[in-house]
């Protein structure tokens, strides 16, 4: 199959799957077809499929994510010793974890085609993300709590693996409780990389955009967090604060 072909084989199963969908037709359009499977992808609850249908998305996403373009850390130059900052999309970086401002569901954002890095990060890994999260969500028993943070595979991202941590919503002054939690966000996605000995890790800006959470404070937490953590001893040797607006990166630049 080629790319095109392999699209409306997942545009077919999706609408086939679920009798609400089964009038749609499939647009003529490239662009129009990778809106709607991205959509249906979105919307899909977390239950199984058929082997065939992820081997045909995982060969889809990966040409898809390489057509990208694919940043290897090692070609990034750090600011100061082992701290970076990268103006990119996070879902084509190449490290060990990348980090997912996710919500306290923790199986990823249902609106279709939502900008947020929770989407972006749940459209491009696959499916099974979501079943993935939804197994470990259902084990916990209860919603994850603010601050805290949990680890899974990556699937067609070429990171390793994704830490999924729930930050702060701000919907009034930002205390001093917010804070601590934000904090908490960066300490428990460090602790958790240096219990899976993983070398490198990339912060999307935690909290910030959908969330609301200034973003001058968010910068100083994050960095000030990062860097007293690797101060001790810990596998996390290069850490990447990834920035998708012009405004986070003279903050970060700033600040490092």
């Amino acid at each position: 199959m080629d790319q095109e072909e392999r699209r409306q084989f997942l545009l077919r199963e999706l609408l086939q799957e679920n009798a609400r969908y089964r009038d749609i037709g499939i647009p003529a359009g490239e662009e129009e077809q990778k809106q709607l499977l991205r959509g249906l992808m979105n919307v899909r609850p977390p239950r199984k499929i058929g082997r065939n249908f992820l081997k045909v998305q995982d060969e889809y996403l990966q040409v898809e994510t390489a057509a990208k373009g694919i940043t290897q850390l090692d070609d990034l130059d750090p600011v100061s010793e082992g701290l970076y900052l990268w103006q990119g999309d996070i879902t084509t970086l190449c490290c060990d974890a990348i980090v997912n401002a996710a919500n306290s569901g923790m199986t990823g954002c249902y609106v279709p085609n939502h900008r947020c890095i929770d989407n972006c990060i749940h459209s491009f890994a696959g499916i099974q993300l979501r079943i993935d999260c939804a197994k470990m969500m259902q084990l916990q028993g209860h919603e994850e709590e603010t601050g805290k943070a949990k680890i899974t595979k990556a699937y067609n991202l070429p990171c390793r693996y994704i830490l999924h941590t729930v930050g702060p919503i701000i919907s009034g002054p930002l205390t001093e409780a917010d804070c601590e939690q934000l904090a908490g966000c960066y300490r428990s996605c460090m602790e958790l990389a240096a219990k899976n000995h993983l070398e490198s890790v990339a912060f999307c800006c935690i909290s910030t955009g959908e969330f609301h959470f200034p973003n001058e404070k968010a910068a100083q937490i994050a960095v000030g967090t990062v860097k007293e953590w690797m101060q001790r001893e810990t596998s996390v040797k290069k850490v990447v604060f990834n920035v998708f607006k012009d405004l986070d990166k003279e903050i970060y630049r700033r600040l490092l």
